[in-house]
């Protein structure tokens, strides 16, 4: 009997125990995207998304704010959400935020999606950044993104005519709208009632049902991979501008000057860089084309006799090209427009500036060397004739030849130079 009273009491006290101990609750994974949809986004997603796969989160949230971006990176958003086997939320937050254009898609591909007071989401009609587009192509390319999030609205089961609309005709809704629409499941003021409201809904994550348990929860912060560092900072409108004004600057200078090699290959390094993500940004080809002869026209103004035409040439092609570079992208895909006139100011006077003082440099007489002293007047130390004789010039005496008899004392100009005899004649008297 005292044994089985042992067993009873230590069943008892581990039941105790492990109904008492501490625990740390569902894994919520939480991100920030508070900047346009471009490369870098996409990859900090995709990278949070594996992130939580790997270490079996039970959500994750993705706290939105975005004023729209580049169709691509949003598919490749959108096709990780789906392909995902953790429920994803997405909260369009802080107060006054939007999930505007791109952001829209990404709250239809949710699994569950909320906003706070004072949002909106919406108007997704597609814009052709080189402004150039024909009129039917941009409704094939509107009538795709429709069909698109009507898809994405059926699979998620939200209102598919708002899907629609917001590309075809740029609507937009509040929060309440939206809540009444169908189009979010929950609307919170902050993170924290945003999970509590979100605790006990049941989401369709692929092929399965699943329970969102999130009482109580441990909010793990997914900061950005060193990969989307890098992107982002690599398709920075304007640090891109920068790089390659930088880039065609060291090339100037190492062409101008062969043999300096510094400025060549930090000039090739920046203009690689900046290819790079002009290669990634919507940019207009004829602006990079009328970048690249500004640099070609200030450097033939070194090796041409202009008089200054090709400089100047350069300068305004040097100018419309910056204009057109990033042409009717959206502001956060172009330069910021005082560093924009600043870099072409700068830069306009450096390259000529440049182009001048070699020019200058080129035209001015020799001081040293074979040809420093034809021009020159010395005088006559013995007498000089077709056979010889002696002349003193710049501090120095020379050997000298005349074609006439020249005496000693008289003064004569240097006209020629023959290994290390001068030709000299007989200074006339004005």
């Amino acid at each position: 009997m005292v044994k089985k009273g042992i067993i009873l009491v230590l069943s008892i006290l581990i039941c105790f125990l492990a109904v008492t101990s501490p625990s740390h609750g569902a894994r919520v994974y939480h991100l920030k995207v508070d900047s346009a949809i471009t490369p870098a986004t996409a990859n900090f997603i995709i990278f949070a998304l594996s992130k939580a796969q790997k270490e079996e989160a039970q959500a994750l949230v993705i706290e939105l704010d975005t004023p729209g971006g580049l169709v691509e990176s949003t598919r490749e958003i959108v096709k990780a959400m789906l392909d995902s086997e953790v429920p994803i939320i997405v909260y369009v937050s802080p107060s006054g935020a939007r999930a505007a254009s791109a952001g829209a898609f990404i709250v239809l591909a949710s699994h569950l999606a909320g906003m706070a007071p004072g949002t909106h989401v919406g108007a997704a009609h597609p814009v052709e950044l080189s402004g150039k587009a024909d009129p039917k192509v941009m409704e094939k390319i509107a009538n795709d993104l429709a069909a698109y999030a009507k898809n994405l609205a059926e699979l998620r089961g939200r209102d598919q005519r708002f899907a629609e609309e917001m590309v075809k005709k740029s609507v937009s809704l509040t929060e309440k709208e939206a809540l009444q629409r169908g189009v979010v499941e929950i609307v919170a003021e902050d993170l924290g009632t945003l999970l509590a409201k979100a605790h006990g809904k049941k989401v369709k994550v692929k092929n399965r049902e699943v329970e969102l348990r999130l009482k109580p929860y441990e909010l793990v912060r997914i900061e950005e991979d060193l990969k989307t560092r890098i992107f982002k900072v690599l398709t920075n409108p304007n640090l891109i501008y920068f790089l390659l004004m930088l880039g065609l600057l060291g090339l100037y200078l190492e062409f101008s000057h062969p043999g300096a090699i510094l400025p060549g290959v930090v000039g090739a390094i920046c203009l690689i860089l900046a290819l790079f993500g002009l290669s990634i940004l919507p940019v207009n080809y004829a602006g990079l084309a009328l970048i690249l002869l500004a640099g070609l026209l200030f450097f033939l103004e070194t090796q041409v006799p202009s008089h200054g035409l090709l400089a100047i040439g350069g300068a305004i092609s040097l100018f419309l090209g910056s204009l057109l570079l990033f042409g009717d992208n959206p502001p956060w895909l172009k330069v910021y427009q005082p560093l924009l006139y600043t870099v072409i100011i700068t830069f306009s006077l450096l390259f000529g500036g440049i182009a001048y003082l070699m020019v200058k440099t080129q035209r001015k007489k020799p001081v040293s060397g074979e040809f420093s002293l034809i021009g020159k007047t010395g005088k006559v130390m013995e007498e000089v004739s077709p056979k010889g004789g002696k002349v003193f010039v710049s501090g120095e005496i020379w050997s000298a030849t005349a074609d006439e008899v020249i005496p000693a004392g008289e003064e004569v100009l240097i006209v020629g130079k023959e290994g290390f005899r001068l030709k000299v004649r007989k200074k006339t008297s004005n």
